[in-house]
């Protein structure tokens, strides 16, 4: 048993302040967390409930957007009508992740945060350098059948295992954060996960004592909103690819495409030559397998996920047959 206090924040500035001693941990859905914590990957000395503070908004933007508060559960923000008429991608994400009932309890915020679930970083007996920097990857070599084919290193080839995050890499959200001195900032969140690198345990741009306070959306995009999702099951799985795409295409052509990957790297993958290649074009295999290549540039697969470079090219394929009908 590991002991802990706990805290109920009742103010933002509260809340951040408290960040800044070692070992404290915010929480919310605790859906992940507290997995964490009953497997002593993680031992924090200190949770910080954030529920009562007032985050729990689905708000529209003067610019046209939306602004999603870090306590909204994803059971709400899936079925929240503008997001199912504007942001269809971002619902059917939330939906294909987790059950019903973990859905009911996890939040915004916690969904962006949520750690990776390489079966080795959960398996405290076995070396990760994630969960003890400088101890080893032995996913590298091991059992890697659902790791990174893509903004790998040699420390770590963890996933991130984020569906709600792939779609929101597509729709160019903004992550809203605070800090212990009230000062606020905007994270473009194709800047807010790491890639492993060297520290690979360092797995996004927030600072020690920052909290997300909400994401923020731009006005919806033109076209068609696909979010496909290729898993070892239909229920309940990650992803072993999965592809948030919103397609603009007329008479044949495709005028403009968003693409955003997961369950290929540690953070949502989106490459802009891959968008570049699709505008103008046709969808036929000679226009699905240049935006595949270029997607796919620097792959690496490490025996086991081999097969998920072949498989990308083909949900790359089907997704645009469905954006375009064609």
């Amino acid at each position: 048993m590991k002991s802990f206090t706990y805290e109920r924040a009742d103010t933002l500035a509260r809340a951040a302040a408290a960040l800044t001693k070692p070992g404290t941990k915010v929480i919310a859905g605790g859906t992940n967390l507290l997995d964490l914590m009953k497997l002593q990957v993680e031992s924090p000395s200190q949770l910080v409930d954030i529920n009562r503070l007032p985050l729990d908004k689905i708000e529209d933007t003067p610019e046209g957007g939306l602004r999603i508060g870090a306590t909204v559960r994803n059971s709400d923000l899936a079925a929240d009508p503008r997001v199912r008429q504007h942001y269809g991608v971002l619902s059917r994400a939330l939906l294909a992740g987790a059950s019903a009932q973990l859905r009911n309890k996890a939040t915004t915020g916690g969904n962006l945060l949520q750690r990776t679930r390489c079966y080795y970083f959960y398996d405290v007996t076995k070396p990760c350098n994630k969960r003890n920097p400088g101890s080893g990857c032995s996913a590298i070599g091991g059992f890697n059948r659902a790791l990174a084919v893509l903004g790998t290193s040699d420390q770590c080839i963890a996933t991130n295992p984020s569906d709600m995050a792939v779609a929101m890499r597509a729709l160019d959200a903004s992550v809203l954060t605070v800090n212990a001195k009230g000062e606020s900032r905007a994270i473009p969140i194709a800047e807010f996960h790491r890639l492993p690198g060297n520290t690979p345990q360092i797995e996004t741009t927030l600072k020690a004592d920052e909290i997300i306070t909400a994401v923020t959306l731009p006005p919806p995009p033109p076209g068609v909103q696909v979010y496909r999702k290729v898993r070892d099951r239909t229920s309940y799985a990650f992803a072993l690819v999965s592809v948030a795409a919103v397609v603009d295409a007329a008479g044949g052509r495709i005028r403009s495409a968003r693409l955003a990957f997961g369950g290929l790297a540690p953070k949502p993958w989106r490459v802009p030559q891959a968008e570049e290649k699709l505008a103008g074009a046709s969808v036929n295999p000679d226009t699905v397998n240049a935006a595949a290549t270029a997607v796919l540039d620097g792959a690496r697969g490490y025996g086991s996920n081999d097969f998920k470079i072949p498989l990308t090219r083909r949900t790359l394929g089907a997704v645009l047959a469905e954006a375009t009908g064609t």
